[in-house]
């Protein structure tokens, strides 16, 4: 028994971590590679690993014939009873070839496809390691940057963290330690392509679950995350146990567990506010920690309206609007954050716009605000059915009512510019539009406005 390659068989395994009947496969090719080199195309060759006697075996096979015409694939029958005293015409006849005269250009060949098959064998263990660890946080060691990408060594493989998924301004240098999240594994002939991020959402929910032992073992969820890298994250959170608070467990003892978070981002600030189902009532979470007065909802935009306090403005819109930006990003909502003074300036202008159109009355003002008619726009843009619940209606003077509202928006305003306006509604109208398909609800906080 060749004891000596078996070993070596062993240790090939463990030491690059390759399944031993890939590496049998593979020295079988090899050395059939090089008996190509040896004979040439037109022997039938096979090759066989004897796993009792430790070696790689070559057999030739020819064809036991009466009349020799090609001593390449035949053989008379007299030579082969030679050999097999049971030899027939017709037998195919296997010779062992001894392995030794193959030569130092066979060996050359069958040591290029050993190590070639190896490597094969290496990038589709490690593309089979990591195509099923996406969205992990992974460590490793800045090896060298490469065009402003950063390559990390992980071990047995490198990874790229590509520039536009590095947190802005942050700088690494080669050996330090690196930690990141696994965005994607793609499958190339080359090799494996692992790329991190560190600017992604996932990778802040990441790091909480790695803090947040209530996170990991499922009582608190991350419901949601919107962030601008290096600056500003909120993230919305929940929990199914009662008796836990999802924030108190994401800022932990004295703040640790999110103080480690905001070490590993370089001091990006974390908001972290509570998920509620209300949409109203998260958008006012969100905000935080601006206080809002009251949100009206506008289901058919998928828009809400805020309204904050004057001295809560600059707080709720935030440097250069990064504050609202986020919360509309975390809720989902396009939002439109005004303040008290201005929401109730409006609500005047409209009602007195109702006022001006002819033959409406204080009563029908009212009521006609009271269905959500809060201006002359909003009666320009609707239909008559809408109208026609306000008490005394009737088709007739709900018809004449849009017809007047329209003709007063024209006289206020060109109506290139009233196109141009609803167009842009939401930068440039506080108020939501009525139409008939539009649902809109308003709540009012803490029993203001």
């Amino acid at each position: 028994m060749n004891s000596d390659l078996i070993r070596l068989i062993d240790q090939v395994c463990r030491e690059k971590g390759v399944e031993h009947d890939i590496l049998i496969k593979t020295l079988e090719e090899a050395v059939q590679t090089a008996a190509r080199k040896k004979y040439g195309p037109d022997y039938e060759l096979e090759v066989n690993f004897n796993e009792d006697l430790g070696e790689i075996e070559v057999f030739e096979f020819k064809e036991v014939v009466t009349d020799v015409t090609n001593d390449r694939l035949q053989i008379s029958l007299k030579d082969a009873c030679d050999m097999d005293p049971e030899s027939e015409l017709g037998d195919s006849l296997g010779i062992k070839l001894e392995t030794d005269v193959f030569g130092r250009i066979a060996a050359q060949s069958a040591k290029q496809v050993i190590m070639q098959r190896l490597k094969e064998a290496e990038r589709n263990m490690v593309f089979d390691d990591f195509k099923d660890r996406r969205g992990e946080i992974i460590n490793g060691i800045v090896q060298r940057v490469n065009r402003g990408a950063i390559i990390v060594n992980l071990g047995r493989t490198e990874a790229e963290l590509p520039a536009k998924e590095q947190i802005p301004k942050e700088t690494f240098r080669q050996g330090d330690r690196i930690r990141a999240y696994l965005l994607d594994v793609k499958q190339f002939s080359r090799g494996p392509q692992i790329i991190l991020s560190r600017t992604h959402p996932n990778f802040v929910s990441a790091l909480f679950e790695n803090e947040v032992p209530e996170i990991s073992e499922g009582i608190v969820q991350v419901i949601q995350v919107a962030r601008e890298p290096g600056s500003r994250t909120k993230i919305a959170v929940t929990s199914k146990d009662p008796d836990v608070d999802p924030v108190g467990a994401c800022v932990g003892m004295k703040g640790r567990r999110v103080q480690a978070v905001v070490q590993e981002l370089r001091n990006e600030k974390i908001d972290i506010v509570i998920w509620n189902p209300d949409a109203a009532k998260f958008i006012c979470n969100a905000l935080a920690p601006a206080e809002v007065v009251r949100v009206i909802v506008d289901e058919t935009n998928n828009s809400m309206e805020v309204v904050v306090s004057d001295d809560q403005l600059s707080l709720a819109i935030g440097r250069k609007g990064q504050n609202v930006r986020l919360a509309a990003r975390l809720t989902g909502w396009k939002l439109d954050v005004t303040s008290e003074s201005s929401y109730n300036q409006l609500l005047k202008d409209g009602y007195m716009s109702l006022l001006d159109l002819k033959d409406v009355g204080e009563r029908l003002a009212t009521d006609l605000y009271e269905r959500g008619f809060r201006s002359a726009k909003d009666l320009a843009l609707t239909t008559v059915q809408e109208i026609l619940p306000v008490e005394g209606m009737t088709e007739e003077r709900a018809a004449a009512l849009i017809e007047n509202a329209a003709n007063h928006i024209k006289r206020a305003e060109p109506v290139a510019a009233l196109m141009d306006n609803d167009k842009q509604k939401e930068d440039s109208d506080p108020l939501p539009l009525r139409n008939g398909n539009n649902k809109e609800s308003e709540v009012i906080l803490d029993g203001k406005g």
